[in-house]
């Protein structure tokens, strides 16, 4: 008899037998009900928006004396930066989204799918607003540009732009995470 005559039928049986393994394997109750949860990560929870699951980050807008902190959204990668706040039908006062331009380029947005009305505000290069698109109308398809380059733009509710005296030359104050995607 040969090696591979000796060989043969131990695996042929060891053939036979992976499926039953597989099976076994399948059925162990790993995460089952009796284990006990694990607890989500509070730090990286308490960052995360919670209906889009951005990161939040503190934007400060100083106007004059007066500085305006907002809670505030990070639009950080392309398919974020797409959706924008489509959809969303509330913003509060403290809350905001902001979305960096990693090149300073001419922005331009729309409220297509966007139910409730915004301020744009365009940032520049220097860190301070060049214009705002105030008040827009949901759901509108009309082109809001930015007047030369943005190095961000930055959305509020509505009307608040004017109720807090924010304006152009106003400065934008923030600070985007390292692992901040380009």
């Amino acid at each position: 008899m040969t090696m591979i005559d000796q060989l043969l039928p131990k695996s042929v049986l060891a053939f036979r037998l992976a499926p039953v393994a597989l099976m076994i394997a399948a059925c162990t109750p790993v995460g089952a009900a009796k284990d006990p949860p694990t607890a989500p990560e509070t730090e990286e929870a308490a960052d995360a928006h919670p209906i889009s699951g951005l990161e939040i980050i503190n934007v400060t807008i100083v106007s004059g004396d007066t500085r305006h902190s907002f809670k505030t959204e990070l639009a950080d990668s392309a398919e974020a930066q797409t959706r924008g706040l489509m959809f969303r039908t509330e913003l509060a006062d403290d809350e905001a989204m902001i979305f960096p331009s990693y090149v300073p380029q001419t922005r331009s947005f729309w409220m297509r799918n966007t139910p409730i009305s915004l301020d744009i505000i365009f940032v520049g290069t220097d860190g301070r607003i060049t214009n705002i698109a105030e008040r827009t109308e949901p759901y509108s398809l009309d082109s809001l540009p930015s007047e030369g380059l943005a190095s961000a733009v930055f959305e509020i509710r509505g009307g608040l732009s004017e109720e807090l005296g924010i304006e152009p030359g106003d400065a934008v104050e923030y600070d985007l995470p390292e692992n901040t995607a380009e």
